[in-house]
């Protein structure tokens, strides 16, 4: 059986990038490996093995064109209330709090957060399908 690992996104500012997702997920630097072109950055929390790989170009000055083709990364928490008033607090910014009942019953309650290089994020209130 195949096992997931990482999926990888490309930032333009490291620093802000690694800041950013320390704040939010509490992911820190795992692992650095750093080429003449880019760096690898792979971002990791004791929650899950699965870790999100920072790919910094060196040289790229414009942000990156995300085009139509990207969704978003989702995370699942113990309590979506309480960490939507600690992004609100940290400055994060995150969107509304949904509660997602598309036939009445909710099966879903969620907010986006937007990373700073404009990915979008999902975080999930853990329990039914999103553990």
């Amino acid at each position: 059986m195949a096992k997931t690992i990482h999926s990888m996104i490309r930032v333009l500012d490291e620093d802000r990038s690694v800041s950013f997702y320390d704040k939010a997920f509490g992911l820190k630097v795992a692992d650095r490996l750093d080429f003449p072109d880019f760096t690898l950055l792979y971002l990791s929390n004791a929650e899950s093995g699965f870790e999100l790989e920072l790919t910094v170009n060196k040289g790229q000055t414009e942000p990156y064109d995300l085009g139509n083709g990207y969704g978003h990364l989702a995370v699942s928490v113990d309590d979506i209330d309480a960490e939507h008033q600690r992004f609100e607090a940290q400055g994060l910014a995150p969107r509304k709090l949904v509660e997602f009942a598309p036939a009445g019953e909710v099966i879903a309650k969620f907010f986006f957060v937007a990373d700073p290089d404009g990915y979008q994020i999902e975080v999930l209130q853990r329990g039914g399908r999103y553990k």
